[in-house]
């Protein structure tokens, strides 16, 4: 159901709904790949740790103001939801927060430290990007369960967060398909083609689980005619996973010719998922507890941000875009001179 545009009571939450949804989006496949190169930090040599570093280097501080930006809305937008969101995730944002810390301040310091203080700040690098891929996937969890706190919705929040890190993992692995070459290539593709089933059954069990949980959320999907209009969703996921696989299975190609494909086609997975988990909750921004426009701010102050945000939102683009263009290629021998 769409609003109603010549009301802006209608079209404000609306348009402040769709700008989060899109920056969690960014966020989730930007800062996905960087944590995703950081979970796969232990398994590679000290050599291919530097050339990890150096791939995601230019871009990790840029992909983090996703976060930013899509809380900020939240809190300026809908600070109602702001209120109950937080509150029963305190204690996983904390450990995210405390996870994108001990992550930021490793990643500065391990270009400093000498060779036996330097193994310490790789672990602490690896530890903060696992906290914090699996802090975002008991949160998810825990929003598919309509923010419940209860043993099982506890147990599916674990498995979805089990199943993030997978997917960043796997998500970081065809980035370092693309920026990398040599035996380091060779690896994350062997990465890839096993943190793929963790992404298959991430998926799954999101897709499975989101019905169950809401007799509303049942209808929107399986309840004619919604089921046929819908169908092409799983359908194109499920093209887009056989496609992976065959592709992981060939790389690399010769003279690394379309390097970059895994990647396109993984962000083209994470943004069919998420548009299905967006279509099932929308209109509500706390699942069946608190719509969009019943936790909007007044019209004339989401108008007021609404003119912030086409100011901010450009500029934020445009220097991911600049930097992204500035530093294409593989990436290059890791130097701090």
């Amino acid at each position: 159901m769409l609003p109603d545009f010549t009301n802006p009571a209608d079209w404000l939450p609306w348009a402040f709904a769709s700008l989060m949804g899109l920056s969690i989006l960014i966020y989730v496949v930007l800062d996905g790949f960087d944590l995703g190169v950081g979970i796969l930090f232990p398994l590679a040599t000290p050599a291919e740790q530097d050339r990890m570093i150096g791939s995601i280097g230019p871009f990790w501080d840029a992909n983090e103001t996703w976060l930013v930006l899509a809380v900020g809305l939240l809190l300026v937008a809908f600070p109602q939801a702001h209120g109950m969101i937080l509150t029963a995730l305190y204690l996983p944002v904390f450990i995210m927060l405390v996870g994108l810390i001990l992550r930021g301040v490793a990643f500065e310091f391990r270009a400093k430290a000498r060779d036996r203080h330097k193994r310490l700040w790789n672990r602490l690098f690896f530890t903060g990007s696992l906290m914090t891929a699996l802090a975002q996937g008991f949160m998810l969890g825990l929003y598919v369960m309509g923010l419940e706190q209860t043993w099982a919705t506890y147990a599916f929040a674990t498995l979805t967060a089990v199943f993030l890190a997978v997917g960043y993992s796997f998500i970081g692995s065809t980035w370092l398909i693309h920026k990398t070459e040599g035996a380091l290539q060779l690896k994350s593709v062997r990465w890839g083609r096993e943190s793929l089933w963790g992404v298959i059954l991430g998926i799954g069990a999101v897709s499975l689980a989101t019905p169950m949980v809401s007799t509303r959320i049942f209808d929107k999907w399986l309840t004619f005619p919604e089921i046929f209009y819908l169908a092409p969703l799983p359908i194109l996921s499920g093209l887009l996973i056989l496609w992976l696989w065959r592709m992981l299975r060939a790389m690399p190609y010769a003279e690394d010719r379309r390097s970059w494909l895994p990647f396109a086609a993984a962000t083209a997975l994470f943004t069919l998922a998420y548009l299905g988990m967006a279509y099932s909750f929308y209109p509500y921004v706390v699942p069946d507890r608190l719509t969009i426009y019943e936790a909007a701010s007044a019209p004339e102050s989401l108008f007021i941000i609404l003119i912030g945000a086409c100011f901010v939102v450009p500029v934020i683009l445009g220097y991911s875009v600049l930097a992204y263009t500035i530093f294409r290629g593989k990436a290059t021998e890791l130097r701090y001179d």
